[in-house]
């Protein structure tokens, strides 16, 4: 009886000391997530009650392997966890697997790259498919069905635009796996885990050796080339040693080089904390040999490293300068041997002439040619909060450049670079001389969450430019501007929503536009794809995706808002993802591929 007696109270002292010990969410959340996910927060954070609507699984991948990695890494993994649960309690079903569906005749030889490699279908980012490789017609539109449709598991927002080309599929996810699969049945070839999120579209490009490397970047800026055919690593190389900066742009592959752009939006938010040293990151372009991965060269967007340049009323050190993220892919200018990012506004103090502008790089050198500077802004989330502790004296609104330029030739053979920013404007700017501005042309009210966010598209004539403008509202609408003078050609007004009164519904047009001759295509944050004529800017047809669908591999799915990627358009099918949770909008988990008549 007395050893009983023992045990049982050596049970109860061990119950007490683990029950003691157990972290607690609420007072972890309060302490490291409350400050931006309020009310009074900058609002492209969502609320601590919005959060109650995305699952256990995909909270616990924001802190571990996604866009609150940051955040996620001040945490032990019982923390993360004990978070997660706080915020979407855990249940039986909290997390969901899906069936492997693998193709039951094994992978054919990977034979051309006819199709959409990457994000902007060719060098220049135009974003126009040509129907030698669309295989779609502006009659076949209207007749677009949805064919099959996968899911992602333990997910409310679905990155990396789809890449198609020799009829596979690659694209990337949140948990980084990235995916091969067959364009036309969604069955899957393979698939490879990066470890971390992979939300930069993939290119696929040509070896030595007759087989083909898919590129892609990760959130800890890991570049890797993995075998197309098989999904096999061929080799990975980080190119920046700052904890909080990651990868977003697609990389573009070019005479034997990968170029890609480094950016990072956690430190800009983890200037909210008046006892972060805001800010020592600084966006970059690196240029890497393809068959081996072997830096090249690597220019930083601000080229003086950031040093101490005072303290905030907290005594916290400040460091400076600092941000210019490129978040785009990259553009090719072969003719004149450079190449074009945009950059995002600096985040703490001094200024520099590198934020908010197009950059132009040497192709060869990586050496800066010229920059052009749109807006001179200083911003990070201090400045959405009480006190604004980090914030700078002077800011602007965050109006970063995060489009890809689009390099167009005018009639006579003279050349145009098109930009967008989101302060509202558009831009048609000369590369030979020095980005000097040929004409500007106010689309919106601009803002963090306005103007033009992800991409516009372009043919011969024209450029499309989809608005967002979410905050203050109500956003969204379609231009289309001459490229030669930026006069306006035609105005598309946004739709009224059907999903008007629900968390995230709104008529915003953040995500990218996509063309092919005839019919340019634009989402929107209230989960709709719509088809415009490019003659006058007419709906031709619209695809809701707010609701559920029957996958491919077995995972439970539903379309929400279409936000940071745009479709793709290859081999007479169409590609697109449904579903954003961030940035205000309604989560979802689904790619949708879609024919005529859905055959």
């Amino acid at each position: 009886m007395l050893r009983c007696t023992s045990l049982f109270s050596a049970f109860l002292v061990f119950a007490a000391t683990a029950f003691a010990q157990a972290p607690d969410g609420k007072a972890l959340f309060d302490k490291n997530c409350a400050l931006c996910h309020n009310p009074n927060a900058d609002n492209r954070t969502p609320t601590a009650e919005a959060l109650k609507r995305v699952p256990y699984q995909a909270i616990l991948t924001a802190l571990e392997t996604g866009p609150m990695k940051a955040q996620g890494a001040t945490l032990s993994a019982a923390e993360r966890q004990a978070v997660a649960n706080f915020i979407s309690p855990r249940t039986a079903s909290s997390s969901e697997t899906a069936a492997e569906n693998a193709c039951p005749a094994g992978a054919p030889p990977l034979a051309n790259l006819n199709g959409w490699n990457g994000w902007g279908v060719d060098l220049v980012n135009s974003r126009m498919q040509l129907p030698k490789d669309g295989g779609l017609r502006a009659e076949d539109v209207p007749k677009l069905r949805v064919k099959w449709a996968f899911g992602f598991a333990n997910s409310t927002s679905v990155y990396g635009q789809p890449t198609a080309v020799g009829s596979r599929l690659f694209f990337g996810s949140g948990r980084g796996t990235v995916y091969s699969l067959d364009a036309r049945t969604g069955c899957m070839y393979w698939k490879f885990e990066a470890g971390t999120q992979v939300r930069s579209p993939i290119t696929v490009a040509p070896l030595a050796n007759g087989q083909y490397a898919a590129y892609f970047g990760d959130g800890r800026t890991n570049v890797f080339a993995v075998n197309a055919q098989t999904g096999e690593l061929l080799w990975k190389t980080k190119i920046d040693e700052h904890p909080l900066a990651g990868i977003t742009g697609g990389p573009r592959v070019y005479n034997g080089r990968v170029y890609v752009g480094v950016r990072s939006g956690a430190e800009e938010m983890l200037a909210a904390n008046p006892k972060y040293e805001c800010c020592t990151f600084r966006g970059s372009v690196a240029s890497l040999d393809a068959a081996t991965g072997k830096l090249v060269w690597k220019t930083f967007t601000i080229p003086d490293p950031p040093t101490v340049t005072k303290k905030n009323s907290a005594g916290t050190n400040l460091h400076g300068p600092s941000g210019g993220a490129v978040w785009s892919s990259p553009t090719i200018d072969v003719k004149r041997k450079a190449l074009y990012v945009g950059t995002g506004n600096n985040y703490s103090e001094p200024a520099t002439r590198y934020s908010d502008a197009v950059l132009a790089f040497d192709l060869d050198t990586g050496s800066l040619r010229w920059s052009k500077q749109m807006t001179q802004d200083i911003w990070n989330f201090s400045c959405s909060q009480p006190g604004k502790v980090n914030c700078p004296e002077n800011p602007d609104r965050d109006t970063d450049i995060g489009t890809s330029p689009i390099l167009r030739t005018l009639p006579g053979s003279k050349d145009v670079l098109l930009i967008a920013d989101k302060a509202g404007f558009a831009y048609g700017i000369d590369p030979d001389r020095r980005g000097d501005i040929l004409w500007k042309m106010e689309l919106g009210k601009g803002g963090a969450l306005g103007g033009i966010l992800w991409g516009m598209a372009a043919d011969d004539e024209k450029v499309y430019v989809p608005l967002s403008d979410v905050v203050p509202g109500p956003g969204g609408g379609l231009f289309a501007l001459k490229i030669a003078t930026g006069e306006k050609a035609w105005y598309a007004p946004p739709a009224e929503p059907a999903c008007k009164g629900k968390a995230g519904c709104s008529p915003a047009q953040m995500a990218p536009a996509s063309l092919i001759p005839g019919v340019v295509f634009s989402g929107s944050v209230d989960g709709h794809l719509r088809a415009y004529s490019t003659k006058d800017g007419s709906v031709v047809w619209d695809l809701d995706t707010l609701r559920d669908f029957e996958t491919v591999n077995g995972v439970k799915a539903h379309g929400g808002s279409l936000n940071a990627t745009g479709p793709t358009i290859a081999g007479g099918m169409m590609f697109v993802n449904s579903g954003y949770s961030q940035l205000t909008g309604m989560g979802g988990n689904v790619l949708l591929a879609l024919s005529v008549d859905g055959k």
